[in-house]
């Protein structure tokens, strides 16, 4: 079995377990599946199989039959392949699959779930019945019956991430080979004592039926290519990441366009730089924020609070709620930034992770307005969700933002793509910076902590550089800034044009009990933001 993550292995006892694991040879449990799918798959486009609609139509059926007054079904394959290196050798190796069906129902104004990993037809009637009788005996604890909103029927639909090359016909080796070179050429730097770096790719088959009438078949691909090189001396260390290369949902060309190993050179020294730096003196200063940086900002100050759910106070217990509440106090009223703020939820955008053609109600996807002209005018919502503030929004039909993790998890509401609409004017970062007299400008995530409201953050990054007169004088160090969510936005007095777009975003978003992970991506554009407070990480100051 391939060896298990945290274990080192060198590269010839790797090519015979991978060679092992292609000719079926290694012992791994899949569900009715051979192991050589994993190692590499058909390049053809999948399709609907009509044993797995027939499968489908009868679990609606029979939750209909056991009383039901809705239901829907996911009947998916979900397939992870992970490849971690460190140094000059192999530290982890996965490859998963798994493979069943999930029926929800709706009874009594309630909501049932029950799932299983056996796809036959007496199980799917079982579990279909299952579900409708969950939702029955949770009916006669309901307040406030579920209420769902209309949607439109779309029979024998399908939509599929565009891929040009499958991450699964690439080979084991072939992949392990790009990591571990681009670990070499950030070996080459002197002072650099580690480098790690990782593949990690995502597919999933997923059939969705409504007794609304929808049918859907999608395949979803992600691709996620990280390096991080550290740095060691004077007493200390730095690390700087692969920030500007972020995960997206397209395939095997998005890892050879990140150029891991031309550009690994440049992230060890400046790695190396950072042990040099000169420490940020703490005050208040005007910061220029790069998109591979200010995407993180966008995530917890703005996509996690426009979360329905969270405002209403659904996610208290574990993901917590949001400062944008009461929804009729805040609703076309608050304004969350300047004029030149627009920030837009997008499902349909090319290569952004959250992107699908329907989600987990049969709900097509969508694209709207969270923030308009600088005001909050919208949330993100699912069909059981729109009647809560239809009467303030206007809006009657879901924005299509209900997401399972996968067959065996519940559909709940998800965050879409959020993304900073660029300005009209074609302004370039080159242009934000020489605009700046005094600053800072910041490239890439770090670390940050953000309250349960998601209203006071700490931000840091990875690479800072000092701005004088217009000009980069010279790398910073232990830099973060510190605001509230809406004196940080209002403080933005520039952005950039539509060329200095960029996506970021996360693979791994978790939310819910039990959790569910999500990936999501937030495109934006350089910005500059005035006054904001700016912390000593190293000494601790403010």
């Amino acid at each position: 079995m391939p060896p298990g993550e945290g274990t080192a292995i060198d590269r010839r006892e790797f090519v015979k377990l991978a060679g092992a694991a292609a000719g079926g040879a290694a012992a791994v449990s899949l569900p009715h599946r051979r192991l050589a799918a994993l190692a590499a798959p058909s390049l053809r486009r999948p399709t609907l199989d009509p044993a797995i609609k027939e499968l489908a139509l009868l679990a609606l059926d029979a939750a209909k039959s056991a009383g039901a007054s809705y239901a829907d079904v996911r009947i998916g394959r979900v397939q992870t392949e992970s490849i971690q290196t460190r140094d000059d050798h192999i530290a982890g190796l996965s490859s998963e699959e798994t493979f069943g069906f999930g029926v929800r129902a709706l009874a009594g104004g309630a909501w049932g779930f029950a799932a299983s990993r056996l796809v036959e037809r007496d199980e799917v009637v079982r579990v279909a019945r299952r579900a409708a009788a969950q939702a029955k005996a949770n009916a006669r604890y309901v307040r406030v019956p579920v209420r769902l909103a209309p949607v439109d029927a779309y029979p024998d639909v399908e939509w599929h991430t565009p891929v040009e090359i499958d991450p699964w016909s690439i080979s084991l080796e072939e992949k392990v080979d790009l990591l571990l070179k681009a670990n070499a050429e950030a070996m080459r730097v002197a002072g650099v004592r580690v480098v790690t770096s990782s593949l990690f790719f995502h597919r999933e088959e997923k059939t969705v039926a409504t007794t609304d009438g929808t049918l859907v078949f999608q395949t979803l691909v992600r691709s996620s290519p990280q390096v991080s090189v550290t740095a060691v001396g004077r007493g200390e260390f730095q690390t700087r990441q692969s920030a500007e290369v972020p995960p997206a949902a397209r395939g095997y060309e998005h890892v050879l366009g990140a150029r891991l190993v031309e550009n690994a050179g440049r992230w060890a020294e400046e790695a190396v730089q950072k042990l040099t730096a000169k420490p940020v003196e703490p005050g208040l200063y005007t910061l220029v924020l790069d998109p591979s940086h200010l995407w993180l900002t966008i995530h917890e100050s703005i996509g996690h609070p426009t979360e329905l759910d969270r405002a209403l106070g659904y996610e208290a217990n574990y993901a917590g709620t949001s400062f944008l509440a009461p929804p009729d106090g805040v609703l076309g009223r608050l304004r969350y930034g300047p004029e030149l703020m627009n920030v837009q939820a997008d499902r349909t955008q090319a290569g952004a992770l959250a992107s699908t053609g329907w989600d987990d109600e049969g709900v097509p996807a969508d694209r709207w307005l969270l923030i308009k002209d600088g005001v909050f005018a919208d949330y993100q919502t699912t069909r059981e969700q729109v009647a809560w503030i239809a009467h303030l929004t206007g809006v009657q039909r879901s924005h299509g933002c209900s997401y399972a993790q996968s067959w065996r998890h519940i559909p709940f509401q998800r965050m879409p793509n959020v993304s900073l609409l660029p300005g009209a004017e074609d302004i370039t970062l080159e242009d934000i910076i020489a605009d700046t007299d005094a600053g800072i400008y910041i490239v890439g995530d770090g670390s940050y902590s953000i309250d349960q409201q998601r209203y006071n953050f700490q931000f840091g990054g990875q690479v800072f550089y000092e701005i004088e007169d217009g000009r980069i004088a010279g790398m910073l160090k232990d830099v973060a800034y510190q605001a509230r969510t809406v004196d940080f936005w209002n403080s933005m007095d520039r952005i950039g044009g539509p060329r200095s777009y960029f996506v970021g975003g996360s693979m791994f978003d978790g939310k819910g009990q039990p959790g569910q992970i999500n990936a999501v991506s937030h495109g934006c554009v350089p910005a500059r933001f005035r006054n904001v407070t700016v912390l000593n990480t190293g000494r601790g100051e403010r």
